[in-house]
């Protein structure tokens, strides 16, 4: 089969394209005929050498959606069983889905019925559910102001796109380092864009829920954003900082609320059917940004690191 492997670290050339074995199934794995995969932000971190438990070489991916090609488990998962897999260890403990098959462990295959295209169903595992369960964290159905800190990001512009659909009455702010950016937002549904400037908002918004999505870096700033009894939930590490120096607890608004959300340990077949589901009733828009074939996968992780990024980059095998 064809794969993308990465012998070591550097920038998006160390990605090649290469003809490898296909993997041969064994107990309690399957083997997935990769229709597409999302890019995401810590695969380039991985590219980099910046996950040092992740050895060379190594296939990529921590994400992938794709039809049962052989299968260990045929009463649940059937030969051409449409299914998705994300996390679990995949492109990092063992071979992701950057490549034509992927032999993925039969406990996170996740069986779906779904009319989205192959392209709108590779923009969701990742992005959308972990955008989907931030929201949820920030107690989305309960705030009136949402403030999604990163919002120009592949989980940025799904978090817009869901909180309307998850609470319709919900004003959505979502922050950006460049103006130019503002009308694109507004165009997916983003109420209010706002300006992040040095990693600081405008001293007078104040929100009682955030999905702060740049991480460690802009955490203190959001909190500083907070309205008492609010929440905010980190998420992601956009900001490429993973911990807060000098952390002051008593930052927190009186009665407000700092959690996380980490996908890996919350993906299930039912959370997961749950978030195609209101995908489905509300008619989400989830077609990615931009599209690439296997062979420019080095290209889309190119593009997803490029200054003018907006949303979700895939890849169609």
């Amino acid at each position: 089969m064809q794969a993308i492997v990465i012998n070591h670290a550097g920038g998006p050339e160390a990605l090649q394209l290469q003809e490898v074995p296909t993997p041969q199934v064994k107990p309690g794995w399957s083997l997935v005929k990769v229709k597409g995969f999302g890019i995401n932000h810590s695969e380039i971190y991985t590219r980099k050498g910046e996950s040092p438990s992740v050895h060379f070489p190594r296939i990529l991916g921590i994400e992938c959606v794709g039809e049962i090609a052989e299968t260990t488990a045929p009463d649940q998962l059937p030969v051409g069983q449409r299914v998705v897999s994300l996390m679990g260890g995949m492109g990092r403990e063992f071979d992701g889905g950057y490549a034509e098959y992927a032999l993925l462990p039969n406990e996170q295959l996740y069986p779906v019925a779904t009319k989205l295209s192959w392209a709108e169903l590779a923009a969701v595992p990742e992005t959308y559910f972990t955008a989907f369960g931030s929201l949820q964290h920030a107690h989305i159905t309960e705030a009136t102001a949402l403030l999604i800190r990163g919002a120009t990001s592949g989980v940025g512009v799904a978090a817009i796109k869901l909180a309307k659909a998850m609470n319709p009455a919900v004003t959505v702010s979502g922050s950006t380092r460049r103006q130019a950016k503002f009308a694109e937002l507004q165009a997916i549904g983003c109420d209010h864009p706002v300006l992040d400037e040095a990693g600081h908002l405008p001293a007078a918004n104040r929100y009682d829920a955030i999905v702060e999505l740049v991480g460690a870096k802009t955490l203190q700033d959001s909190l500083a954003h907070l309205l008492p009894g609010g929440y905010c939930c980190v998420t992601g590490g956009l900001g490429d900082q993973w911990t807060v120096p000098d952390f002051d607890p008593f930052a927190l608004p009186n009665g407000a609320s700092l959690t996380n959300f980490e996908s890996g340990a919350a993906i299930n077949g039912p959370a997961f059917n749950a978030l195609l589901q209101l995908i489905d009733q509300h008619h989400i828009d989830v077609a990615p940004r931009q599209t690439f074939d296997l062979a420019h996968t080095a290209d889309a992780q190119a593009a997803l690191e490029a200054s003018d990024s907006f949303g979700k980059v895939v890849v169609l095998v």
